[in-house]
Formats: structure tokens, sequence, C-alpha cells
């Protein structure tokens, strides 16, 4: 992988500091899951960013106007005895080819020497003011200034959150970024048909998120996004539901929301559907209400938009659905008002997507909802749900849930739907799950 795009993320991200300004970016450390066993280790989002770098407990340093060079990067030493077991590591000699940085160094024995003569240079720093343990080492760093230079110290005087400006740089995706979200999204695609071909009633949801999981792998995906949602029946109604062990019976519906991560980057697609193949007519219903939702907002999905309007736009649609199914009664503005369609629709309709799958960057601006931009990419998930224990609706809808989610691109002039791989229709899903050459490929 070219360190290029991460030179030029590095190059902005030190153009917004001022003369001797000092950037600090941590990386993630290893997680201890039991004794001497780890999580998998993941990236933090904005190291990875500015780095490409996949190791744990790095320090990225930036400093503008440096003589020596602005981008310092800290790393674990190379250790053959470790290597053995974990790796061979990238060390200090290769990190600055490797990396395109100006220099490295130790993590383990350089790294409070350098930063307190560079904190004892810098006319502010930033850095995530929510990492408190590097907060504290900052203040550490601070403290030795103070020690090594007495009565001649000079210290910044100002913090800044470089996540917050981090955030706004990575709202807007470049070129090099679509083209691996288009990889993550068609990844994620190909594991919901691969899902949908193998359904059957009595299979248990944990053998079809063994499905998505498996074609994430196959085609070179890290690992799932987040944690794979496989609900059938009742269990849809569950928005963040991940226990995925019960079996599936004919006649339910099954919701799975599911997204690879490729390249760092996070799909995210939920499709509903029936496990034996065909909607019920109540299902129908409310499957095509929740998807002439979808399509209206996709639809809406253009620069100046804002994601109020599209979300106020699908809640237009789901209330009168519901007005017209006899779920609800009165009228529509004043259903609006008070709320009447949150006990089925309790979420909202889009969030960012990127590196996070909730993706960094802020909603609103000066108080005011934030304008679409070209770059920006965002989730259309309108959904109905009616949990079992709803004894005010007919009891044709309980234990109903949908969901409809699509990964939206924001073009120049519109947008570009990067989950189209999956189909969504009533006549497409139906199709799909009743192609036995398909089922059996």
């Amino acid at each position: 992988m070219s360190y290029q795009p991460f030179h030029q993320r590095r190059q902005e991200l030190l153009e917004q500091l001022p003369d001797k300004g000092l950037a600090l970016i941590p990386a993630a450390a290893e997680v201890t899951r039991s004794r001497d066993t780890e999580y998998p280790f993941r990236q933090a989002s904005d190291f990875w960013y500015l780095t490409g770098f996949t190791e744990p407990d790095g320090l990225l340093v930036l400093m503008k106007g440096r003589s020596e060079g602005e981008s310092l990067i800290f790393t674990l030493p190379r250790d053959p005895a470790m290597e053995v077991w974990t790796g061979i590591r990238l060390g200090q000699e290769e990190a600055v080819p490797r990396l395109g940085v100006d220099q490295a160094f130790s993590l383990t024995t350089e790294v409070d020497e350098q930063l307190i003569e560079l904190i004892g240079e810098a006319s502010e720093v930033w850095l995530p003011l929510e990492d408190l343990k590097l907060y504290q080492r900052y203040l550490g760093w601070r403290q030795g200034v103070r020690s090594k230079r007495k009565r001649s110290a000079t210290l910044p005087d100002r913090l800044v959150d470089v996540a917050a400006q981090l955030a706004e740089m990575r709202l807007i995706k470049s070129t090099d970024e679509v083209d691996l979200m288009r990889q993550a999204a068609q990844i994620s695609a190909d594991a919901h048909c691969r899902a949908m071909k193998a359904c059957r009633p009595g299979m248990y949801e944990y053998q079809l998120q063994a499905e998505l999981e498996h074609e994430f792998a196959f085609q070179g995906a890290a690992a799932p996004a987040y944690a794979s949602i496989v609900g059938a029946g009742a269990n849809a109604c569950v928005l963040h539901y991940i226990a995925n062990q019960s079996q599936m019976q004919s006649g339910d519906l099954v919701l799975i929301d599911a997204g690879a991560e490729y390249q760092g980057y996070a799909g995210d697609i939920t499709r509903t559907f029936p496990v034996n193949g065909q909607f019920t007519p109540p299902q129908k219903q409310l499957y095509e209400l929740v998807l002439k939702a979808n399509q209206e907002a996709i639809k809406l999905t253009r620069p100046g938009t804002t994601l109020e309007a599209i979300h106020h736009a699908v809640l237009r649609i789901l209330t009168q659905g519901l007005l017209d199914l006899g779920i609800l009664s009165g009228d529509l503005e004043q259903l609006i008002e008070d709320g009447a369609f949150k006990p089925y629709f309790m979420h909202g309709t889009s969030h960012w997507l990127g590196l996070d799958v909730h993706d960094v960057g802020r909603y609103r601006l000066h108080g005011e909802a934030r304008p679409l931009k070209p770059g920006m990419v965002l989730t259309i998930e309108p959904g109905l749900y009616f949990a079992p224990d709803r004894d005010e609706v007919d009891p044709c809808w309980r234990g109903i849930g949908i969901r409809i989610e699509d990964d939206v691109l924001v073009t120049l002039d519109g947008c570009e739907v990067l989950s189209r791989g999956v189909p969504k229709t009533v006549a497409e899903l139906e199709a799909l799950m009743g192609d036995e050459d398909a089922a059996n490929t």
C-alpha cells in the first residue's frame, strides 16, 4: 500500500497548525481478553487515517516548521524474542521509508526525551482531549520541560482538540477512500446475497451469521465492521440484537444488519426478508411502506439537502402509511408533531459512514442542520418495529421488525448507492430466494 494518501492527509493537518504547533495522535493499544490472550487488534481510526500503520502502541507527532522534519512517529522497537510469537515489527529503520515520515523513534526509550524537547518549543498543542491517558502523559512532559529548563521554560498555553479537526477532514472522502468504500459495500452486499440464498426454515440465526462472515473473510475483509445482527421473528424488533441464537421459523421475517470492514472502511447494510422466501400479506404491506421511505430518502440525497430534511420526509411517508393501514388515526401533521410514530420508528434515518461505522463529523453547524456536500457518505435506514407486546395494534402486525439500510455517497449532482449490489424489492427478494440454482451455489 502506498503511503502517499496518508502523507497528503498529514500535510493537510500540518497546514492547519500554527507555526511550531504540535499535534499528537496516538495509536490503539492491545486489550487483554483473558490471561495471556488479547482481543483482535484494530487500529485507532484517526491514527490509521494519518499513517496506514497497523501496529499497536504508536504515537504520531507533527510539528509545523520543525527544521529536522515535521512528521515523527514513535513505534515499538524490534524485539526478535517477541517477534517469534507475534510477528515481525516494522521498527524505526523501516518506518521512515515505509510510512513516509521524516523521523522515527523508539516508543519505549526515546519518547519522553523527544516530547519534552518538542513541547518546550511548541506554540500550542493539539491532541485528542478525551484521551485521558495521553493527556496525563502530556502533563508529565510539560513538567519535564519545567524541570529541565527551570526559569527559562516556556510552555504552550493553548490546547486544541485534534479529534475535532480530523473529524472534519474525514467527513469528506477522497477518491481513494471512495474506492475502498465501494469495495466494502460490494463485499457486504455479496454477503447479504449469500445469506439470503442459504436461508431456510429451521436454520439458526448464527448459521446465517456464519454465511455472512465467511463471505467477508473470503473476499479479503479484515473483519465485520460491527457485531453482525441477525434477528428472526420478534428478535428483529430489538434494534441492536446480537445474540443470534434463535431458530428461524417458516412465516417469520429475518432482519440482517451487517457489513464488512475493508482496509479500515466500513460497509453497513440492512435487509429484511422472509425465512421461507415468501412474504405474508401483512409483512408485504409493512415492507413496501419501509421500502418507499428508503427509496424516497435516497432520491432526496444530493448536495445542499440536510439529513434533517431527509429524516422529516421519511417520517411523513411512514406516518402516512401507518394511517393508511389503520395503525394510527388522526391528523397527519399533528401525529408527526406529537411523535406518534416513535413506538414503531424510534431511531434516526441516517448517520455518517467511513472508517467508523458511525463515523465522525458534526451533524449541525452554527446551530443549523448541515448541508450535504459531495464526498460525504451516509446511511439511509428507515424501519418499522412492532414488538410482540404492542397490544394497541392488531395481532397481524405484532412481532414484525423491518429495516432497509443502504450506503450512499453524495456526488456532484445527486448520489450513488454503494450498496446497490443486494436486492431489496419484494419481487427481487422472492426471486433470489426461490432460485434453486442460486440456493445450491
